[in-house]
């Protein structure tokens, strides 16, 4: 048996169609069997609802009087991109205020508008003959634009690995804030409700295909940026008017420690034709598994602490090692229920009927990582390979020698077997000098818990360290926590002078 979409539409139009929810699916399935339930299900609707940073509108302002060329905009601070005609203007939800920063960005304008409120348009001009105005500040409503149309070129993942951290401090990533010590694991995503999870090798959804995307009626472009549904990863290019949309399903965030991004309720609905689409759309959380990726490792290939399924992860706790882990999500599962809920009130009621891609994506997409022609700076290139260390058993006295030649004001410190066990500098030895019963020796007034870095780390890594811990140094340590050198703010001088490039 096999249905077309002409038939599908029909029963849209005639108010016949039996259409369920994605979550509803797999148990039609259990109970009726594939052939039963292609028979029984026309249209299976998705939803997700979750932070989606590559998200945007395109906007025209009209003509002001005198007319300019807006060669710089801002809305209410933020910053849009106005390279495109005289009063276009693309805005990107993670772009920030110039004067609240990090609290408001353009995730914040978009809710703003879509709210109805005023926001503050701002732009400047060199002038020309046919626009002579040079600058312009205005408040607008979402309705006074021409259009406002939403395109967003990276949505709806089919699915996203989760996120630990192994590491001794805590981190603020796009993934929420991550506890040392694997202290707690979050995730994000619709699993069983989300679009690409239900038709994986894009049978269905492509260029040209209705979406439902913050309330409003959308269309898929075609394939989102990074797309990698060979891998599991698919993502999608979605566009709507931002006018049709609603705070709802279009909230603005703010992650803290990373920066603004938008929230976004995306949903598709897929028409059931043939078994194949029927296993498809019966996948459940316990199918969908993904990697939990350890955030402490700074590099672009982090490792995997461990494989978990979304059934898994919605459970509350994961076990890695043998310890249970907390985990929580960062998207909504209830307001992913609301978009697949209210897109099949949306096609029970005819509003909207289905269509097959125009031009159908490519599941065997991978996506490739940035080939670099010039690798960026590594710590060998500028450390000082010259440095001067103690043992952990010398007296006070004689580190305070070594640091009296004004050569360094840090002493790593090893033990017997040269491997770093501590770090002592001016201060340390200034304290000691002061209340002389802290100890003799260096191991009574070393720092145990050293920041240090490694010769083929990134400066980028180191710099980042040296900011985060507010210190001046790190000593450069092997594979065996030999000392081989070591990184301070005067070694980042010579990269900023250029002294290190031919």
């Amino acid at each position: 048996m096999r249905k077309t979409i002409q038939e599908i539409n029909e029963r849209i139009k005639e108010g016949n169609a039996r259409v369920v929810t994605a979550e509803e699916m797999p148990q039609i399935v259990a109970e009726l069997g594939e052939e039963g339930a292609l028979a029984e299900v026309d249209v299976v609707t998705t939803g997700t609802f979750g932070a989606m940073c590559s998200s945007g509108c395109f906007f025209n302002f009209g003509h002001a009087d005198p007319p300019i060329r807006m060669e710089k905009v801002w809305l209410n601070d933020v910053e849009a991109y106005a390279g495109i005609a005289a009063v276009d203007a693309y805005l990107g939800a993670t772009e920030k205020s110039t004067t609240r920063e990090e609290n408001y960005g353009g995730a914040h304008v978009l809710e703003d508008l879509a709210a109805g409120r005023s926001v503050e348009l701002r732009a400047i001009s060199r002038g020309t003959d046919c626009y002579p105005r040079r600058t312009i500040t205005t408040e607008i409503l979402l309705e006074n634009c021409n259009q406002a149309i939403m395109v967003n070129p990276r949505n709806g993942y089919q699915r996203y690995n989760a996120a630990g951290n192994s590491g001794d401090r805590v981190l603020h990533t796009y993934m929420g804030m991550l506890l040392p010590s694997l202290g707690n694991i979050t995730y994000s995503g619709a699993g069983v409700l989300n679009p690409l999870a239900n038709d994986p090798h894009l049978r269905v959804i492509g260029q040209g295909v209705p979406c439902f995307l913050g309330g409003a009626e959308g269309m898929v472009v075609g394939e989102g940026t990074q797309a990698s549904p060979a891998t599991g990863f698919g993502t999608l290019m979605v566009t709507g008017d931002l006018k049709k949309m609603k705070t709802e399903y279009l909230r603005a965030a703010t992650m803290t420690g990373y920066g603004v991004t938008l929230y976004v309720g995306l949903g598709i609905p897929i028409p059931v034709l043939d078994i194949e689409t029927v296993r498809s759309t019966a996948v459940r959380d316990e199918d969908i598994w993904v990697d939990i990726i350890d955030y402490s490792v700074p590099s672009r290939s982090r490792p995997s602490l461990g494989r978990v399924s979304y059934a898994m992860l919605r459970s509350g706790r994961v076990e890695i090692g043998g310890e249970e882990i907390r985990t929580s999500s960062l998207s909504s599962f209830r307001r992913a229920r609301m978009v697949a809920a209210e897109l099949k009130g949306w096609v029970e009621s005819g509003r909207m009927t289905l269509a097959l891609p125009t031009r159908p994506l490519d599941p065997g997409r991978k996506a490739e990582p940035m080939k670099e022609t010039v690798q960026g700076p590594r710590v060998l290139q500028i450390m000082e390979r010259r440095v001067a260390t103690i043992g952990e058993d010398e007296p006070i006295r004689d580190a305070a020698a070594k640091l009296l030649k004004g050569e360094t004001n840090h002493l790593p410190v090893v033990n017997g077997n040269g491997v770093l066990v501590g770090i002592v500098t001016t201060y340390d030895i200034s304290k000691a000098v002061v209340n002389p019963g802290k100890g003799n020796f260096v191991r009574d007034i070393m720092k145990r818990k050293v920041i240090t870095t490694t010769p083929e780390e990134s400066v980028d890594i180191a710099i980042r360290k040296l900011e985060k811990y507010n210190i001046s140094a790190l000593p450069v340590v092997d594979r065996e926590m030999h000392v081989v050198g070591i990184l301070t703010a005067m070694d980042l001088g010579k990269l900023f002078g250029g002294r290190w490039l031919k």
